[in-house]
């Protein structure tokens, strides 16, 4: 495996010195596309919420600045990344308004109904199944709660495509194909928007 290849392959799960590189650029190479994302929660309001997929920690310190009464629980199944969004969230854990957790989406180490919002930003492409990880996702939502999915590609585009044949385990999905797996995972409303401009989209489900 060449060098090109070895490095992108650490967007799925970043390790050792490549993947510690990978994830410093994660928190500013997708700055714009997560804060683009978080417009689409205007209005909702949220005590406590899980950040999936949290990578280098940005944008789970993007939504504590946001939600300035919330609590945050981070969590990635890299230990890089853990790393990583702790020292980001340095002071917010001091605070008490933040934790980091290693654990992987598809079995969450988390109780039932306890979080009014759930993110994965630039995350769902490498879940192991998006059934039983959506299905994880919505157990541990309050009735009510929102679920906010935010990608870089639509499914669609042929960057993201040419990425996908050389990225283990990477699945770019349509609007439609995430649409059918949260409702199918027990999500009742499901609302997207794609961005004017780019491929970017937004996936907004409510349990």
């Amino acid at each position: 495996m060449g060098l090109f290849k070895k490095f992108v392959n650490q967007t799925r799960k970043p390790e050792g010195f490549l993947g510690k590189l990978m994830v410093g650029g994660m928190n500013g190479g997708h700055a714009k596309m997560a804060d683009w994302g978080m417009t689409h929660l205007n209005g909702f309001d949220a005590a406590n919420i899980v950040e999936l997929g949290c990578g280098g920690g940005r944008n789970a310190g993007a939504l504590l600045g946001r939600y300035r009464n919330a609590r945050l629980t981070a969590l990635d199944y890299s230990d890089v990344s853990v790393e990583k969004a702790k020292a980001f969230n340095q002071a917010e854990i001091a605070a008490g308004r933040c934790r980091v957790l290693r654990g992987s989406v598809d079995k969450l180490p988390l109780e039932d109904a306890g979080f009014d919002l759930a993110t994965a930003f630039e995350t769902v492409y490498f879940w192991p199944g998006l059934g039983a990880c959506f299905a994880e996702v919505c157990r541990v939502l309050k009735p009510g709660g929102c679920f906010l999915i935010c990608n870089e590609s639509d499914g669609t585009d042929a960057a993201s495509l040419r990425y996908e044949k050389i990225i283990d385990g990477m699945k770019c999905y349509t609007v439609q194909q995430l649409a059918a797996a949260l409702k199918q995972a027990g999500f009742s409303a499901v609302k997207a928007d794609h961005h004017p401009s780019k491929p970017w989209i937004t996936v907004l489900a409510r349990k």
